[in-house]
């Protein structure tokens, strides 16, 4: 009598139960983790189906955030994920968290601390390193641009006031804001943030460019200077 052929593969399933199908039949929201995961890796490995192999990446990484996290040779170093996969599964993470940013185009009045962390922190909350950002404003608060200063472990040595003031010199700009993350995921400032604040809000008084606040923006939350009142200015 022959074996019995087990047939592991998601095109076996029942339509009901197939991932991508699910989603066209019930939305993206019916679907779990590992469901939404498997449609991006579309086939998984000899003896375990996409979704298997997605169960295997989220367990093995964290979860979601881990997912968001982890580098290209994480992903590949799960049996089943090569670099096209693994790209893929990046790329569509970049698009997810590039659409949850709110608009905030030029001419756009910055009326609180909170608009301007709802618009940052999909880009900042997930980073391994830090990242020092400055936004420039007209006399008016309404956003120039903005621009990274320095990206990873931040030192008075990296962020200069010298770099920042440049920028918001060329663009004619009346006010900043500064803002950077932090990857623990806890926003409160160090003794680092807090100096360097000060060196740059001293900068800022001498050139007559006001420095408005400077946002730590954390996992879900964040620390305002100016809403905490720790901006001194001396002019």
């Amino acid at each position: 009598m022959g074996r019995k052929t087990v047939r592991h593969g998601i095109a076996h399933w029942p339509a009901s139960e197939r991932p991508r199908e699910r989603l066209l039949a019930q939305g993206a929201d019916a679907l779990t983790d590992a469901q939404l995961l498997a449609i991006l890796l579309r086939v998984g490995r000899q003896r375990s189906s996409a979704v298997q192999v997605s169960m295997e990446v989220l367990d093995r990484l964290g979860g979601i955030a881990g997912l968001a996290h982890c580098g290209i040779e994480e992903l590949c170093a799960v049996e089943g994920v090569g670099e096209a996969k693994a790209a893929q599964v990046k790329a569509a993470l970049e698009l997810g968290k590039r659409s949850l940013a709110s608009p905030l185009s030029t001419g756009t009045r910055i009326s609180s601390s909170r608009v301007l962390f709802e618009h940052y922190h999909p880009a900042l909350r997930n980073l391994r390193h830090e990242i020092f950002k400055v936004v420039l404003l007209d006399a008016k608060h309404a956003i120039l641009r903005d621009a990274t200063v320095s990206e990873g472990s931040l030192t008075l040595s990296i962020v200069h006031p010298r770099e920042v003031f440049t920028m918001a010199v060329k663009e004619s700009a009346a006010a900043v804001i500064f803002l950077h993350n932090h990857p623990s995921g806890d926003p409160t400032p160090s003794q680092e943030d807090h100096v360097l604040t000060d060196r740059l809000v001293s900068a800022g008084d001498v050139l007559g460019i006001r420095v408005l606040d400077h946002l730590v923006v954390g996992d879900g939350r964040y620390v305002s200077f100016a809403d905490e009142g720790w901006l001194t200015h001396h002019a």
